[in-house]
């Protein structure tokens, strides 16, 4: 058997665990713990002069683990590995132990315990790295083409990013025109552009010769992995298979439509999408209007904000000033919600501009009744009267009904309210926890034009860094399935979230590792104790615990 020796790196990560863990000590300790040869500490262990020192000590001591006590393994751990393969180190010889999060940032108030869990979770860290095996990633091919669901704004710019870098793209829109909201708004907040302007992006859609557009049509089954999906489309009169290695979902949302709420009619009182139309058509000449916020939204069916309301609100209010400036608009809102300092300063030019506001009590909302709108004034403490001709109200927007069915075929979580879930909201906002698939735009949560742009061309980017390779690596930490205990119960295959667990033609249970995550559910139920994770197997685990409670 080949000698351990096992390096330890500690990050002081300037105060973030400097201020609270003595880096220097914790280095000296861990040179006297089994199998380690070289420790040391420095400033910043990401950074290249604690790259190169890492490096160096693999080359100088001959390690063949290397363990860092550093941060989140979250945003560095591909980046340890990474440089323990370039030295020609197997990159799962590599062990991270975190003494941030799990350490300097929770015991702020007890050092001296905080200096005492970190030698712990070294202590550990090292025991463990004396029992990690050295593993592959799997090779997958990649189908150069890509699939994206929805033909919005958000659809339409990912399907023209991977389609000017030369990937075949096919466009899947259930409605008959692609432009989804933009067709039906009047001017776009805050800076009042013509939706028209975007709209030409549609034209770009239908002569792009790397585009295979699909209207009037949905997604009938999503099966496969990242670099195989095989995809069937229904459209009016046939139904087409396709194979693509990557799938963008831009399904984008719909618009609340309140009719519970306020005597909605459609008629003088109405939505902010019907103004939107009256605007276009240049019929809005009432001399009271008043604006309700939060119509829908922010209560118990629905807890969250819209995001977009306030702003829209806002840019109608003045469209509607500009036009006519002796006509009155108030808004009765709850907060107004205006992200950033230029929509914040869009803001107050609004309330220069004599658009009253008032503030409502959600136990009290407005009231509208014989002809007039009755709201309670937190200032006055009473109620005060509004006369109207016209009450639009501001509606979320909400997920759209087959979020749930399409979710199913991908096999990708929704989150509380019915958008698509991504895999961190600041680490990977755009990916899905399935390697492959990425979100854009509201289909995930209800965003602006501008950020929809943003997020759609940061799906292109991920997809194009897979459609550009022949090849994927697939992570090598998967589960395997011991066959002379499995007895096919398949309580595996029901409880896996990746669908990656399955039976082959001779009914032996199997696992698909391009599909697999490491998540260990199925190891954690199987009944026999068949099923192991790879680098977190029981051996590993176990050397930790040890570690833990024998302590000097």
């Amino acid at each position: 058997m080949t000698e351990l020796r096992i390096g330890v790196f500690v990050c002081n990560c300037g105060s973030n665990i400097g201020s609270i863990i003595n880096c220097s000590e914790l280095a000296d300790y861990a040179k006297n713990l089994p199998n380690v040869v070289f420790a040391e500490d420095n400033l910043y262990t990401c950074s290249e002069t604690g790259l190169t020192k890492i490096k160096n000590g693999i080359k100088e001591h001959n390690l063949n683990r290397v363990v860092v006590a550093a941060c989140t393994p979250r945003t560095h751990e591909p980046l340890f590995r990474g440089i323990c393969n370039e030295m020609g180190l197997n990159p799962y010889y590599f062990e991270f132990v975190n003494i941030r999060e799990q350490c300097s940032w929770v015991h702020q108030k007890e050092i001296h315990k905080a200096n005492l869990k970190a030698r712990d979770l070294v202590k550990m860290g090292v025991a463990r790295s004396a029992r990690l095996e050295a593993l592959e990633k799997y090779q997958v091919e990649v189908t150069s083409s890509s699939l994206v669901i929805g033909g919005g704004i958000s659809g339409i710019t990912a399907a023209l990013s991977l389609a000017e870098q030369g990937f075949e793209v096919y466009l899947v829109e259930k409605k008959r025109k692609l432009g989804g909201m933009l067709n039906d708004l009047y001017r776009i907040s805050p800076n009042y552009e013509d939706p028209s302007e975007y709209l030409q992006l549609v034209k770009k859609v239908e002569q792009q010769p790397k585009i295979i557009l699909h209207t009037n049509s949905e997604i009938i089954s999503i099966e496969g992995y990242i670099g195989n999906f095989y995809v069937t489309i229904k459209g009016q009169n046939k139904v087409e298979s396709v194979e693509v290695g990557t799938i963008i979902v831009a399904v984008g949302a719909q618009v609340l439509k309140p009719v519970d709420y306020y005597n909605y009619n459609g008629k003088d009182i109405i939505t902010h999408q019907e103004l939107e139309k009256l605007l276009k058509e240049n019929k809005i000449n009432q001399k009271n209007i008043v604006m309700i916020q939060c119509v829908g939204s922010r209560i118990e069916e629905r807890h969250y904000c819209s995001n977009i309301c306030c702003m829209n609100a806002l840019k109608n209010a003045i469209i509607i000033k500009e036009r006519a400036p002796d006509t009155n608009i108030t808004i009765l809102y709850r907060d107004i919600n205006t992200p950033g300092t230029k929509n914040e300063l869009y803001y107050r030019d609004v309330r220069k501009n004599e658009v009253i506001f008032l503030r409502y009590n959600v136990n009290k909302p407005p009231v509208i009744e014989d002809g007039k709108i009755r709201v309670y004034n937190n200032s006055l403490k009473d109620d005060i009267e509004l006369d109207y001709d016209l009450v639009v109200l501001s509606t979320p927007l909400i997920p759209n009904e087959d979020n749930k069915a399409l979710s199913q075929m991908l096999k990708v979580p929704l989150e509380e309210n019915g958008f698509f879930l991504e895999a961190h909201v600041k680490l990977r906002p755009v990916d899905f926890a399935t390697d492959g698939l990425f979100v854009c735009g509201s289909a995930k949560w209800p965003v602006s034009i501008s950020e929809a742009i943003a997020q759609a061309k940061a799906t292109a980017a991920k997809a194009a860094i897979i459609l550009c390779k022949p090849r994927f690596e697939v992570e090598g930490s998967t589960a395997r399935v011991d066959t002379e205990k499995c007895v096919g119960c398949e309580v595996c295959i029901k409880i896996c979230p990746y669908g990656a667990i399955t039976k082959d033609d001779n009914d032996q249970v199997l696992v698909r590792n391009v599909l697999c995550k490491g998540c260990g559910l199925c190891g954690a139920t199987c009944p026999h104790q068949a099923i192991s994770i790879n680098h977190f197997t029981n051996p590993q685990i176990l050397s930790q615990i040890n570690a833990l409670v024998e302590r000097e």
